[in-house]
């Protein structure tokens, strides 16, 4: 059964149900709509609503919780120790997602079951030998809230561990609750290309565009919604108070909490759509490892002012780029605005097309095995691969694109939460 339960007082529902239906709006009024945004004085978090009223969703159930270092309140305090404050032994077990409870291991690197320092409770594992809650995890409690701030790109695993663990708490007959989250790079944006059900993985785990514009809240009632997993739980969704689809992260007041190593910053969740593509060719820099990593597109022996040349014809409103060139490596770093109407995502594949060009298809003809497994997986296709070696035009690829996401739009609508 899923239960959709509202802590605040909702939008008129024909006024959401009418705005869920828009489009990404045009780059003028898109630009009028963001500027000058303040943070609502109402604006509150799923787990500041949920606490507002006393917890009562889940007071006097045991207690499981998928956390990590963004599992904050808005006065910054664990949303774990608020919990065991709030429910004292009732809070039976934790749950870390890939990086860990502190966030602090690398990507793709397993994490280990362990006790937390700042509770005393047991940390299972979600990416490790299993990514998927076993029963035996699931057994001391009756409800298990998820709670991460996902950045809104669908190669991130942290919705993936949200929907395999929906399934198995619909498999162990628990509770489901979903404190939600603002996505940080709005509610509007929606582009990229599908997920084709040959590329599902723990990469990208239900059939989103590559950016969905939707919070990790919309996403469980979607999924549950559309049968995208093999069992559904009783499913509550914490909604936040004062967000909107025309936020982005620094609308919102909050602190930034780093999702993983390489998204430090607010920003960084832009920088991640429009190179991380990019950077699962051969041979690229996207500046892993620099002060903002994801925002640099360059390649091996790449001339820094050709790529420059190439950038400045395209048409990227909200988008700047300088040339930069380091150990071998040239290209250009990009600067991008929260405020940006261009479109991120097809940026991620010119900018690949071009060095691959560029490189005489050293990029992309020299990916094999895993890699390319994996390539193929963040794209969701193989067909981009087989586009960029046969020469296929960039713009060509991504005019593909665009009548999924007009329909991803319209399917998306009736589980949109937020105006």
């Amino acid at each position: 059964m899923i239960s959709h339960r509202v802590f605040l007082r909702a939008a008129a529902t024909c006024a959401v149900l009418l705005l869920a239906s828009c489009e990404m709006p045009a780059p003028q009024a898109y630009q009028q709509q963001q500027q000058g945004y303040q943070q609502p004085q109402a604006f509150m978090l799923g787990i500041d609503v949920l606490a507002s009223r006393g917890f009562d969703l889940i007071r006097g159930k045991r207690v499981g919780l998928i956390t990590n270092q963004t599992s904050m309140t808005g006065r910054g305090e664990r949303t774990r120790t608020a919990m065991q404050r709030a429910l004292g032994p009732n809070l039976v077990a934790l749950y870390a997602p890939e990086h860990g409870i502190d966030g602090t291991i690398g990507a793709g690197l397993h994490v280990s079951t362990r006790r937390d320092n700042v509770t005393g409770l047991t940390v299972y594992s979600l990416y490790g030998p299993t990514r998927k809650p076993t029963p035996a995890m699931l057994a001391p409690i009756d409800v298990l809230v998820f709670d991460l701030q996902d950045i809104g790109c669908r190669s991130y695993t942290y919705i993936s561990t949200m929907i395999v663990a929906m399934e198995a708490a619909a498999e162990c007959g628990k509770q489901f609750v979903v404190l939600d989250r603002p996505n940080p790079i709005g509610g509007w944006r929606v582009e990229g290309p599908p997920l084709e059900a040959k590329w599902k993985s723990f990469v990208g785990q239900i059939p989103v565009p590559y950016v969905h514009g939707m919070t990790a809240g919309e996403l469980a009632m979607m999924a549950a919604g559309r049968g995208w997993m093999a069992r559904v739980p009783r499913l509550d969704v914490v909604k936040m108070q004062g967000w909107t689809r025309g936020m982005t992260w620094q609308d919102t007041g909050l602190h930034w909490y780093q999702t993983s190593p390489n998204i430090p910053h607010a920003t960084s969740p832009f920088y991640y759509v429009a190179t991380g593509i990019l950077g699962g060719a051969t041979s690229v820099d996207i500046g892993i490892g620099s002060e903002n990593p994801f925002g640099y597109a360059g390649g091996s022996g790449v001339n820094p002012q050709a790529l420059y040349a190439y950038c400045q014809r395209l048409n990227t409103p909200g988008v700047s780029f300088s040339p930069y060139s380091k150990d071998g490596f040239g290209g250009v770093r990009l600067n991008i605005s929260p405020r940006a109407t261009a479109d991120i995502t097809a940026l991620d594949v010119l900018l690949l097309a071009e060095i691959n060009r560029q490189t005489g298809g050293k990029v992309i003809g020299r990916m094999s095995g895993s890699k390319l497994n994996l390539f193929n997986k963040v794209y969701g296709s193989e067909s981009l691969y087989h586009d960029l070696r046969r020469g296929v035009p960039a713009m060509s690829i991504v005019s593909r694109w665009q009548g999924y996401n007009q329909s991803f739009r319209s399917q998306r609508q009736r589980f949109l939460l937020y105006p």
